[in-house]
């Protein structure tokens, strides 16, 4: 029996409320030389039961519960693809989304690394916006990648050679793996490019694992540390810590509003200050701006009025004016 093309990994852990529509979204793919395995990190609900109820369909695979990034390089270990997706348990594909990616990576054989744009989706599913980051971003390069991290790695698709040459993802990160992955391909040389169309749905829901923002500030904060301490690092790219940093804690800071914890945000706003030569006022008219486009790709308010009254806005522009 000849082995699949495209392995599709999904890590899951008490993923019982959507798995089934992941999985669902997988077999409904109008591409279909694929294999779908899951991995189960250790539940302790139903998913077990959903998930062998598709039989052969699915290949099952438990662990004892390590975290995200261990149940993603076991996914790997077990693929029998050329090219390998991943798919988070509350997320799912679109039905073009192998179709259209192996398509490009097909033509290009140079490229390690094909992206796409993503819909961020409410709790049933109904699409709240969509993001499309190669408008702004239009090649990614290592620069790009440094720079702004446009990472969701649901909207990607990898060759197995280069996730294999790379060690897979660092177990020692919970909130920020694939971040700490893909700039590490793009330094080691992988090409990527885009696919200018959304992929995949992102769900947005009280239990996210991403929406645990302090730990995810954290993390993304190490890995560029880990980025730029780096003894061989071009000329080029260490020339852009500045910037990388600045971008990473307003990024961080918007994040932080967006789950309501704002004096964690007024402190990273107010470490972002070290990273620019922007004038006072000009940087804060930037920290509004990207507040107000961040918001707008996730299809959630922003009232800059709201978030200029608070006391930790308040407090922090009144420090730093």
């Amino acid at each position: 029996m000849l082995n699949p093309q495209v392995s599709v990994i999904i890590p899951a852990y008490n993923g019982e409320a959507y798995i089934q529509q992941s999985i669902e979204s997988v077999l409904h793919q109008s591409y279909q030389n694929w294999e779908l395995v899951v991995v189960d990190d250790g539940s302790t609900d139903r998913t077990q039961k959903i998930v062998t109820e598709y039989g052969d369909l699915v290949r099952y695979v438990y662990q004892e519960n390590q975290n995200v990034a261990a149940a993603r390089n076991r996914g790997i270990r077990e693929a029998r693809g050329e090219w390998l997706a991943f798919l988070d348990q509350d997320d799912f594909f679109v039905p073009e989304k192998l179709a259209v990616q192996v398509a490009a990576l097909a033509k290009q054989p140079s490229v390690g690394i094909v992206h796409s744009g993503w819909q961020i989706v409410d709790r049933e599913g109904n699409v709240v916006s969509r993001v499309e980051p190669w408008h702004g971003i239009p090649e990614l390069d290592s620069v790009s990648w440094v720079l702004w991290k446009p990472v969701f790695l649901g909207a990607m698709l990898f060759r197995r050679d280069w996730l294999e040459l790379v060690g897979g993802f660092n177990c020692r990160f919970h909130q920020a793996p694939d971040v700490d992955l893909v700039l590490r391909l793009a330094l080691m040389g992988c090409e990527a490019v885009w696919v200018p169309q959304t992929t995949v749905g992102y769900r947005q829901h009280d239990r996210n694992a991403s929406r645990n923002t302090q730990v995810q500030v954290l993390e993304c904060e190490e890995v560029l540390d880990r980025l730029f301490a780096q003894p061989n690092l071009s000329e080029e790219i260490g020339q852009l810590e500045r910037q990388a940093r600045y971008n990473n804690m307003v990024w961080s800071a918007w994040r932080l509003y967006y789950t309501g914890k704002l004096a964690d945000m007024a402190n990273c706003l107010g470490r972002s200050l070290r990273y620019t030569s922007r004038s006072r006022t000009e940087t804060i008219l930037d920290w509004i701006g990207w507040f107000r486009q961040y918001s707008l790709e996730y299809g959630c308010q922003f009232d800059p009025a709201v978030l200029s009254n608070s006391s930790e806005w308040q407090e922090l522009v009144t420090y730093f004016l």
